[in-house]
């Protein structure tokens, strides 16, 4: 049964048309205007998955009654459709892909010119606050908070002094489905399953388990806007909600589809600041937004103009700029797993480029394999007992994705080979080069070479000194993806190519080819002794492939013990691939790991290899 919540009347206060409240200001007035206040409300790991939204089986009363008097964003998305990337945008206003962010708990240094944005509202006057969760995946910048704890609160500022605050809800977090309540108040038998998922009474019970505790999370908003108006602040304070990410059942969060990176966003003006917005309380609007964007918005809704390093564009305020036409998110390392892909998406069609095609979409992952569901999936597939749809999430990704959204909002039918949509799939591929480009993409390093080519300095600054070679190593990164076996001999001749993204780019297309990759041979066993750790995994990976399992296992057993982490994180991608053939290392594999509770991202590899060749 659906626990009913009823408003409190000081919510319903707060939710009315505020020109009821306060006079309308002319333009005059505006100049008179104190600065706005601005409130966040972070919910974390959520797709729109709310009432306003058309969800008939949410129970979100306070969020659905805020949209009445908002404005609702069809068409927000994260950077990466996991937090630490995502949120290292929010609080930049950069690519994560262009600062080195972009592979999951990093702490790359970004250059000292990139502060956190609410650095300058604090300059401006602002009383900053953040309840609590940082997780920017760099360097901490702790200096641009007034208050950054548990119980940090506006309600701590100066008499009058204007304020920036966030509130992060964790209630919706994947966790909360990794243990079962056995009482739910959403029935898991009427509970709407997506078509990618098999109905199965665990993939069921997560999916109500999770409106839950979107429901309770729906509750914690009220209780923030209640507390708004409680201190009298309603009338000055410009409002959003939205979530880090998309999620959280498998397929959503880390993945590069809309359930992964389409979040709800309800922007919330007084009266006083309608001036500010471009849509009318209560209306929706399908401008495309990311969150690049969120940091430029802010300070140009307090009227400071973004400095020119941010790479978003402001969508309200006094530097509010025209529409995107294009947003774009990356998939790097998810925890323990290697990946690189890329995706972009207009108001109608999402394209994908997947860097790694002979990596599946499914692949074990520790933490997310904690959901019962997951579980339940995997045991259905191994069992023969999935449709072609439910299935392809544990099969080796295509090169090239295009979903029409608006048809296939689920992203099921992959449209890339489908003539009638050529036009489409040529302008997003350009689009999605373009802007590499101009964001200047780190991925075109593997992340223990980015790491090392860096050196002593930022990710940032060691691709700017790159950037006369960014084109020809895309080019060979885009030829390997490709896996068209009559590139093998330009993929051969860029074995002795002086840079090491580009050997790494060139072995790694071999890897992609499997057996047709035979003329690769001499060449890769050249490349086993590379001086780039990953350039040898790759070219040990393919060798294995190719018949020669002693030098490819003799390689990979001591890179496993590399100095550096990411070194090792990418020998046990490498190993993992390599199937029942690897478990002639499980002696070593014996001798490396460490405590199970070691969270560690190489240790999880350790442990999930121990698992698999052990059975």
């Amino acid at each position: 049964m659906v626990k009913l919540y009823i408003l409190s009347p000081k919510v319903f206060l707060f939710l009315l048309p505020l020109g009821l409240l306060i006079g309308c200001a002319d333009s005059e007035e505006k100049n008179d205007l104190p600065p706005p206040n601005i409130l966040w409300i972070v919910s974390e790991d959520n797709s729109p998955l709310l009432g306003c939204y058309g969800d008939e089986f949410a129970t979100t009363p306070h969020l659905d009654a805020l949209a009445q008097r908002s404005v609702l964003y069809e068409n927000a998305y994260a950077t990466a459709p996991v937090c630490a990337p995502a949120r290292s945008s929010l609080i930049t206003g950069m690519y994560p892909t262009a600062l080195g962010t972009q592979h999951m708990r990093s702490t790359n240094r970004v250059p000292d010119f990139v502060q956190f944005f609410p650095k300058y509202l604090k300059e401006k006057g602002y009383f900053t606050t953040n309840n609590y969760k940082k997780d920017y995946n760099t360097i901490d910048q702790p200096a641009c908070w007034d208050e950054s704890s548990r119980t940090a609160t506006y309600e701590n500022r100066e008499p009058g002094q204007p304020f920036f605050a966030i509130f992060n809800l964790g209630i919706s977090h994947e966790s909360r489905i990794h243990k079962w309540r056995d009482s739910l108040w959403h029935d898991p038998d009427k509970v709407p399953i997506p078509p990618y998922h098999p109905n199965t009474p665990e993939v069921r019970h997560d999916w109500a388990q999770y409106h839950d505790q979107v429901q309770m999370m729906d509750e914690q908003v009220g209780d923030i806007l209640q507390k708004l108006e409680e201190n009298d602040l309603a009338d000055s304070t410009i409002v959003f909600y939205y979530s880090d990410h998309g999620g959280v059942l498998g397929r959503s969060k880390r993945f590069l589809f809309e359930s992964g990176l389409h979040v709800p966003l309800i922007v919330h003006a007084p009266k006083a600041y309608q001036h500010l917005m471009e849509n009318k309380s209560g209306e929706r609007t399908d401008r495309l937004v990311s969150f690049v964007d969120f940091a430029p918005t802010i300070l140009s809704l307090v009227g400071i103009e973004p400095p020119a390093h941010i790479q978003g564009k402001a969508f309200l305020g006094k530097y509010k700029t025209e529409p995107r036409e294009y947003v774009v998110s990356a998939r790097g390392r998810m925890d323990e797993r290697t990946d690189c892909s890329r995706s972009i998406r207009d108001k109608r069609f999402r394209y994908t480029r997947n860097y790694m095609p002979h990596k599946k979409f499914g692949e074990y992952l520790e933490y997310l394999w904690r959901a019962p569901s997951m579980q339940s999936w995997e045991e259905e597939y191994r069992e023969g007992r999935l449709n072609e749809i439910q299935s392809v999430f544990f099969e080796k990704k295509p090169f090239e994705e295009l979903y029409d959204v608006e048809n296939d909002p689920h992203n099921v039918h992959n449209l890339a080979d489908d003539p009638t949509f050529e036009n489409d799939l040529k302008r997003l591929r350009n689009a999605l080069d373009d802007w590499a480009s101009k964001s200047l993409d780190a991925g075109l390093w593997p992340e223990a070479e980015m790491i090392s080519g860096g050196g002593d300095s930022t990710i940032f600054d060691f691709v700017q000194s790159n950037i006369s070679e960014l084109k020809s190593i895309d080019k060979v990164r885009g030829i390997a993806a490709g896996a068209d076996p009559e590139n093998l001999p330009a993929l051969i001749t860029e074995f002795k190519n002086k840079h090491s993204a580009v050997r790494f780019w060139a072995a790694t297309g071999c890897v992609i080819l499997g057996e047709k990759a035979v003329p690769a041979k001499p060449g890769l066993l050249q490349l086993l002794n590379d001086e780039s750790p990953s350039v040898a995994i790759a070219a040990a990976q393919s060798l294995f492939y190719l018949g020669e399992r002693k030098k490819a296992l003799e390689k990979l057993s001591v890179l496993m013990g590399h100095d550096q982490l990411m070194v090792r994180v990418e020998a046990n991608n490498a190993i993992d691939a390599l199937g029942d053939g690897a478990k002639l290392l499980l002696p070593r594999i014996k001798e490396l790991v460490r405590d199970k509770k070691d969270r560690a991202y190489d240790n999880r590899g350790y442990n999930g290899l121990l698992e698999k060749l052990s059975d």
